[in-house]
């Protein structure tokens, strides 16, 4: 039976190994954790939008469902999208790598909006009430106009930040 989401699945899964492969020999610990980011903001979607949500059962906001899949993967994270922009490191455009968080200026001040690089021009996030958590295109105008910028975070970032038994 064919089922949309597992084929999104499936391609994002191809991307990102044929990203971390080409872009570099990054060691297996960051591959690793990458997967589990990106496998995690992959089980999410569908999960309906809520403002301020931060749990899959009752809904996630942008930086709830950034939140809560970073968290997933041993990494915490400030709760609110322009708080996230100040964490890791900034990324160049051309530099992005599946997991990098990307900001966008949806609600009149930069980085108002947050979701997760997927690669090739593709991030993951939980857009707005009224619509679940999808996969979409940052080459659409509305997002291209509106991206702010990208920041990497990594579970060495976080060492002392990470949940205990994950």
């Amino acid at each position: 039976m064919f089922s949309f989401k597992n084929s999104i699945k499936k391609i994002i899964a191809i991307t990102i190994g044929t990203s971390l492969t080409i872009a570099s020999f990054s060691a297996a610990a960051d591959e690793s954790f990458t997967k589990r980011l990106v496998g995690k903001a992959m089980d999410l979607v569908g999960v309906k939008y809520r403002f301020g949500g931060t749990s899959p059962e009752t809904g996630l906001d942008c930086s709830g469902y950034v939140q809560y899949v970073f968290k997933s993967a041993g990494v915490n994270l400030p709760r609110v999208s322009a708080e996230m922009g100040r964490t890791g490191e900034s990324v160049n455009t051309g530099s992005m790598k599946p997991g990098d968080l990307v900001f966008f200026n949806t609600r009149g001040f930069a980085n108002s909006h947050v979701g997760i690089y997927l690669g090739n021009s593709m991030f993951i996030h939980s857009p707005r009430t009224g619509r679940t958590v999808s996969v979409e295109s940052m080459d659409i105008s509305y997002w291209k106009t509106r991206f702010t910028g990208a920041r990497r975070v990594n579970n060495d970032s976080f060492t002392d930040n990470a949940p205990k038994g994950m």
